[in-house]
């Protein structure tokens, strides 16, 4: 799911100090596991900017609310009359969250609460790990299920660099090497055989590297919608 953390206090109540009505906008998907913009983070995030205009003697008035997901205009809709009686938003859902509520309500000022960061897994309580870099050409068949781009700091595709060191990446000695985690994956598969096979160039169009990217799947908007409309 996507991680993203907090924004610090400070730096959210200078984008909104000048506002009197305040909406603090969260959402109920990968934001609230992450524990950085579900309805909690909003109550809190709303508290806190409550207690900062008291302390500076100003009248505001701050609501807060979540939906289902920022990234899907169905629900946005159900924001209509809180955006349209606020002054500035503050939106806590990751960055697309943020910019799609931006599209969909384009004359009104969003702000972002959190800082969006990868695509990763929830190791334990509070600790996240990038797992997936969204490069458009998985090649997780090939390597036992784990993925050099995201998990190899330099995203190698044939096997390891020069500087891993008992199994760690010479960036850090707390970072796996990630072609030492391929290795002993296949290793324990019995597919070792797989590094006789050089990788092709990989085609990075498919990646960020070839510019905003957009997937258009005909055989859905062609079915029936299976939540009360295609967007």
């Amino acid at each position: 799911m996507i991680k993203a953390t907090p924004k610090p206090l400070d730096e959210v109540i200078s984008y909104i100090k000048d506002y009197n009505k305040i909406l603090v906008a969260g959402c109920d998907g990968c934001v609230t596991v992450c524990e950085a913009g579900g309805m909690k983070e909003a109550k809190v995030l709303a508290a806190s900017l409550r207690l900062y205009f008291q302390a500076q003697g100003k009248e505001a008035e701050i609501k807060e609310t979540t939906v289902t997901r920022q990234c899907d205009k169905e629900y946005l809709d159900e924001l209509k009359d809180l955006m349209e009686s606020a002054d500035a938003v503050i939106s806590i859902a990751c960055g697309v969250g943020i910019q799609y509520l931006t599209e969909n309500y384009s004359k009104k000022i969003v702000f972002p609460g959190v800082d969006t960061h990868f695509m990763g897994a929830n190791i334990d309580r509070g600790i996240f790990e990038e797992r997936c870099a969204g490069c458009g050409q998985c090649v997780l068949a090939s390597t036992g299920g784990i993925c050099p781009i995201a998990r190899c700091s330099k995203r190698m595709l044939n096997g390891p660099c020069g500087g891993s060191d008992n199994g760690k990446c010479e960036i850090s000695k707390e970072v796996p090497c990630g072609w030492q985690l391929i290795y002993d994956r296949l290793e324990a598969l019995g597919q070792l055989d797989r590094f006789e096979t050089p990788v092709d160039p990989k085609n990075w169009a498919t990646s960020r590297d070839g510019g905003p990217r957009r997937i258009v799947r005909e055989d859905l908007r062609k079915a029936e919608p299976a939540h009360g409309g295609a967007h």
